[in-house]
């Protein structure tokens, strides 16, 4: 719903990642022929075929959101593009590197890494593999320690989709006659924390009465935890919870319904798990999997450098709006609006510790 206006400019920042071979033929050329007395076109050349593997954080494949949607951009890479993927699943951060090393061995041509969790594996596997194209989910090429040339950074503007998802949740409590809402962070990293920041920013910027609660789980897999932190925090009064802690989180949406509470879903839309999600703040990493393996195959990777999802170029946004909150889509489409055209830019990415 909210992408819909934004799709020329998303198409045009993220053309970076999946710029077409030079040389190719125009769509009119004709295949050449033997025995043809006509001229000799030359058919555009086919596309490489492609290895790559992907290694998921701790979360793994079922958390509905975050490595969900990885494998999806994966996925759909394999439809679209005809590659071969692979994915190795990681039970504990000790599975990283050894997960990564077996892709590089096996001369992937791009392995990809999925989470902040992941980036000082990802230094000491890119580093001792300088031949393989490598990216990284949520980290900086730039902070890794020994910033390696073949590691291309996937990050984006989790505060600016935060942001408008506490937008809704503000107008939503003005009218609803409420005053507090809170959110459940997995662990204190910064994609969290981005989202966090933008979340209470937007839902102040609505109704500066409001009061936002916050914790952090210090997990992103056990569902008992943060539906417990959720629970606590609807008991201090809580009527919205933004769940920012994967397949952790999905506790907190449940806590929600159990306690005739609004939830927000993270990452991938999370509308189908009840009417309580009010809304789902977005973050399309299925869509930067898919560009960076389009890129690769395209002779246009960039190692050495990032790419950055924001609202202005399609890379995060909302999901569906609940019917209950349906009457303030308008009023929130124009404060996307005004993010994507640079008027609001002072959306804080970091949070204070524990309660705010």
């Amino acid at each position: 719903m909210f992408a819909t206006r934004l799709k020329r400019s998303a198409v045009l920042a993220l053309a970076g990642l999946a710029l077409v071979v030079a040389g190719c033929g125009s769509d009119d050329d004709e295949k050449s022929s033997s025995g043809s007395g006509t001229g000799s076109s030359t058919a555009a050349p086919e596309k490489k075929a492609l290895k790559v593997g992907l290694v998921t954080d701790i979360g793994g494949l079922n958390d509905r959101s975050f490595n969900t949607l990885a494998n999806k951009g994966l996925q759909d890479a394999q439809k679209q593009l005809g590659i071969t993927g692979r994915v190795l699943t990681s039970k504990a951060n000790s599975d990283y590197v050894p997960n990564l090393s077996s892709l590089a061995q096996q001369k992937y041509d791009l392995v990809i890494g999925v989470g902040f969790l992941m980036a000082d594996a990802i230094n000491t596997v890119a580093t001792k593999f300088p031949k393989t194209n490598f990216a990284v989910i949520d980290v900086d090429q730039a902070s890794l320690k020994n910033k390696p040339k073949n590691v291309a950074g996937l990050i984006f503007k989790e505060q600016e989709a935060g942001y408008l998802a506490g937008y809704l949740t503000g107008l939503y409590a003005k009218d609803e006659g409420f005053d507090t809402i809170s959110s459940v962070g997995g662990q204190k990293i910064p994609p969290v924390d981005h989202y966090i920041a933008g979340y209470q920013a937007g839902a102040k910027k609505a109704n500066s009465s409001i009061k936002t609660l916050n914790g952090y789980s210090q997990d992103f897999v056990d569902q008992a935890k943060c539906k417990e932190l959720a629970l606590n925090q609807i008991g201090q009064g809580s009527k919205v919870v933004f769940q920012v802690a994967g397949q952790c989180g999905l506790g907190a949406i449940d806590a929600a319904k159990e306690k005739d509470a609004e939830a927000i879903g993270v990452d991938a839309d999370q509308a189908y798990l009840g009417p309580q999600v009010l809304t789902s703040a977005l973050k399309k990493v299925d869509v930067a999997v898919l560009e960076a393996i389009k890129s690769v195959q395209d002779g246009a990777f960039k190692g050495g450098a990032n790419t950055v999802f924001e609202v202005k170029n399609d890379g995060v946004g909302l999901g569906k709006v609940s019917a209950s909150a349906q009457k303030y889509v308008a009023d929130v489409e124009k404060v996307q609006q005004q993010i994507a055209d640079g008027t609001i830019t002072d959306i804080p990415d970091t949070v204070g510790g524990g309660q705010s």
